[in-house]
């Protein structure tokens, strides 16, 4: 009975359904988060008499033919790419990206990974590092005897100093564009990787080539709305019920072909 197969992979595309909106609702507080979305598709089917084929009675074609589908199966978790409110928050190194791109950072195997969360902190040799300790690249380092930093909306970082008036420029920050942001392969710890999908990145100033700008003192809030994965979620749960009872029909059914005497 082809129906508890079926039902089968309905559950399986419900439970993914409900392991991805339950990380979108545990990344609700996560800097510059994006919520994702399971997408599904139909399974093969089974030709059981092709459209078109000649009705061998009186040589009609037939308009529609009997195809009998074989279930669901998932195609794709795509990741919806929203701008997530700023947040102000007052901090020296903390930088949101108002609009398109991506901070390049250096991971420790030399390898390099692209994030959006603008929480930057500084070792004690004065390099901007992420949360996790990555330095940003191009590589940027504080004076040690600086009194306070400015960013600007074009990424240029100024440093103060007691003894001067005049603000000194230390670096400069660059963004990171992709043709298809979307086919970014998630790393974890708010950090991206390039893929043939993503194309190869595009390296600018902010502000520049459909880039978006800096704003310092602000980080950007997750994008996960609360209300829709909780409606989502819902849909979900009366799913994964509704293929349960396909499960107990087909049983009963079976059952009932058992006991015929």
């Amino acid at each position: 009975m082809r129906a508890l197969q079926i039902a089968a992979t309905g559950m399986l595309a419900q439970q993914m359904r409900v392991e991805t909106i339950s990380n979108n609702l545990a990344n609700m507080s996560t800097t510059g988060y994006n919520a994702r979305r399971a997408e599904f598709a139909d399974l093969h089917y089974q030709q059981m008499v092709r459209p078109g084929s000649i009705n061998a009675s009186d040589g009609t074609v037939l308009p529609t033919g009997v195809q009998l589908g074989l279930g669901v199966r998932p195609a794709a978790v795509s990741v919806h790419l929203a701008q997530g409110s700023l947040a102000a928050t007052g901090g020296d190194l903390d930088v949101a990206i108002d609009g398109k791109g991506y901070l390049e950072v250096t991971l420790p195997s030399g390898q390099t990974a692209y994030t959006r969360d603008g929480a930057l902190k500084s070792t004690g040799e004065g390099v901007i590092v992420t949360s996790d300790g990555y330095p940003v690249s191009p590589e940027i380092v504080i004076p040690a005897d600086a009194r306070s930093l400015s960013i600007n909306a074009d990424g240029e970082v100024y440093a103060y100093f007691a003894d001067a008036t005049a603000a000194q420029l230390v670096g400069q920050f660059d963004l990171t564009g992709f043709t298809n942001p979307k086919g970014l392969e998630a790393m974890g710890s708010n950090l991206f990787a390039e893929t043939e999908a993503s194309g190869p990145p595009l390296v600018s100033t902010p502000g520049q080539d459909g880039l978006g700008s800096l704003r310092q003192g602000y980080l950007e809030d997750s994008s996960v709305d609360a209300v829709r994965e909780v409606t989502e979620l819902i849909a979900a749960q009366r799913g994964y019920e509704m293929n349960s009872k396909v499960i107990s029909a087909a049983d009963q059914m079976m059952g009932a072909m058992t006991q015929v005497r």
